[in-house]
């Protein structure tokens, strides 16, 4: 008989060569998507997530492959939390109240990872949103929540305005599972300390907005053109300074910015992802191969699902068929990064789309063990992908001043 161990390693086909995949080594977990979440839970820590200790003393409470004991964990991590920070309040300490309080934000971010639609995932997410706008507050953190009218709905976001008005801003678009929220200890902070200014947004189908009846686009640099324009609205941000990060789907957004949003100053995208159809066929094709799905995968699969506007991998990929940009309508700088844990489809993708783009202000990064950054949208190294980034932006922004 097998171990449990064993059936799940076999279950997650880590091993496999499959093309969507965005681990290739084990972390904590056998389970490859509790794995990529608890790298991500991980890597936040330096921003002021949870520490290396909490985080592996949540993973303690947790059964592998089993979303409710991962709901369980972090939501009791965040309610120790909570308690914590009313004691630093009543000792008068805001500041250590305020970096609780963001570990509290990260604690609740987390749990509602592997919990489905509905009541949980509504309440997990709005209590993560509390404690991180108190978060901001304690910190004192130059901290302002914006929203964007679209399609009927708002996108929400925060902006955080630069002591230096001159400087540069970036505007940070997560994926498929993120919020904007999660982007500020991602990357968000370690621009903010660097002396940009920095904008985080909800697009369609991301955070809680796919309550609003506002799905993942296929055109979405027109969500993203109602967001420039409200940057320069409310935040008088240059545009001749402004660039776009997109992350795993948020690569394709930024593809798709690149293209048809002249207003950019430059664009990174990790990793370049211009058609997501093959990805979503590649999940369609590896969940259809024989291999189960473990309960956390199913779960995740149904909030994509969601977020996505579709029943059914099926009509997932029926919509999506067709919507590859176009890397020669590319004109302004381009910057793709590629970590080499990433599936055949991710590497396959940002190699084509840097090759085909038609200008000198190109640029493609590929990061791989040695530098500790090689997992999916540098999740093991956060910190190496905001080096890079500035590094390549001190020069494309200082030929365009």
């Amino acid at each position: 008989m097998k171990s449990q161990n064993e059936s799940l390693t076999n279950q997650s086909g880590r091993g496999a060569d499959y093309s969507t995949q965005r681990l290739t080594q084990r972390y904590r977990f056998n389970d490859p998507n509790m794995d990529l979440f608890f790298l991500g839970a991980l890597s936040w820590g330096a921003a002021g997530g949870l520490s290396v200790g909490e985080a592996f003393y949540v993973a303690s409470q947790i059964e592998d492959g089993h979303p409710d004991s991962w709901a369980d964990a972090f939501e009791k991590q965040a309610e120790i939390l909570i308690e914590q920070g009313k004691g630093w309040l009543q000792e008068g300490n805001v500041r250590a109240a305020g970096e609780v309080h963001l570990k509290t934000f990260a604690a609740y971010r987390s749990a509602w990872q592997f919990v489905v639609p509905g009541e949980r995932f509504d309440y997990l997410f709005q209590s993560s949103q509390e404690y991180f706008d108190l978060a901001m507050k304690g910190l004192q953190l130059p901290a302002t929540k914006f929203s964007v009218s679209y399609g009927g709905g708002e996108l929400p976001g925060h902006f955080y305005q630069s002591a230096d008005s001159s400087a540069p801003t970036i505007l940070i678009i997560g994926g498929a599972d993120t919020c904007h929220e999660d982007r500020f200890l991602s990357q968000g902070r370690y621009y903010l300390d660097r002396g940009y200014s920095v904008a985080l947004v909800d697009l369609p189908g991301q955070g809680l907005v796919p309550n609003q009846g506002l799905y993942w686009e296929q055109q979405t640099e027109n969500s993203i053109h109602k967001v420039v324009d409200t940057l320069i609205e409310k935040f008088n941000v240059n545009t001749k300074k402004l660039v776009l990060l997109g992350m795993s789907l948020g690569g394709y957004f930024a593809c798709r910015s690149a293209a048809y949003e002249p207003r950019l100053a430059a664009v990174v995208a990790t990793p370049a992802l211009y058609n997501p159809g093959e990805l979503f066929t590649g999940v369609r094709e590896q969940l259809s191969s024989g291999i189960p799905e473990s309960a956390a995968g199913a779960n995740n699969l149904q909030v994509l699902l969601w977020k996505a506007g579709v029943k059914g991998l099926t009509e997932l990929v029926e919509k999506w068929d067709n919507n590859a940009v176009d890397p020669k309508r590319v004109k302004i700088p381009f910057m793709s990064v590629l970590g080499m844990q990433e599936g055949a489809v991710w590497k396959k993708q940002t190699k084509e789309w840097y090759e085909a783009i038609e200008n000198d202000q190109k640029k493609l990064i590929t990061l791989d063990a040695e530098t500790g950054a090689d997992a999916h949208c540098q999740g093991n190294n956060a910190l190496r992908l905001v080096q890079e980034v500035e590094t390549w932006l001190k020069v494309v922004l200082s030929k365009s001043a």
